[in-house]
């Protein structure tokens, strides 16, 4: 299966790919228009981790083994056929137990409409590279095959 790998030395913290990432996650798919005129405001599923001089950008691993979707309480984290973890945002309650779970923390808990709930990297579904791979100046990020 497919993943994102980071490759911190080329990483220059530009966060390209968190914005990439809202843009793909956005109603009109444009930054601009998701930032200024959207209700509510697209989120990055991702982020990018900052530990001066060294920087990455976080998602999701899509574990073969994914210690978020046992410890879901709600049921709302679930393992595809392709081997793709995603979340059914509707179903989750936003306990928070995904991102206690997960070694690299990857399930982001908001407050969106009021309502607590994770998100995290579903690998731009639908789109042949997620846009944070494709939006990587220095090629920090790439798509392929897990190592």
């Amino acid at each position: 299966m497919k993943r994102i790998h980071c490759q911190t030395e080329y990483c220059v913290n530009c966060h390209l790919c968190a914005l990439a990432c809202i843009a793909a996650h956005s109603e009109s798919q444009d930054l601009l228009k998701a930032m200024t005129r959207e209700d509510p405001k697209p989120v990055a599923r991702m982020w990018v981790e900052e530990k001066y001089p060294v920087s990455m950008a976080v998602q999701c691993h899509h574990c073969q083994d994914p210690k978020c979707v046992e410890s879901c309480i709600a049921g709302a984290l679930y393992k595809n056929e392709q081997g793709v973890v995603l979340l059914h945002e509707e179903m989750c309650v936003g306990c928070g137990t995904c991102q206690a779970a997960c070694p690299y923390g990857a399930p982001k808990l908001i407050t969106l409409d009021g309502r607590r709930r994770a998100l995290k990297c579903d690998l731009c579904q639908g789109r042949e590279v997620p846009a944070c791979v494709e939006a990587c100046p220095n090629l920090a990020l790439t798509y392929e095959e897990g190592r």
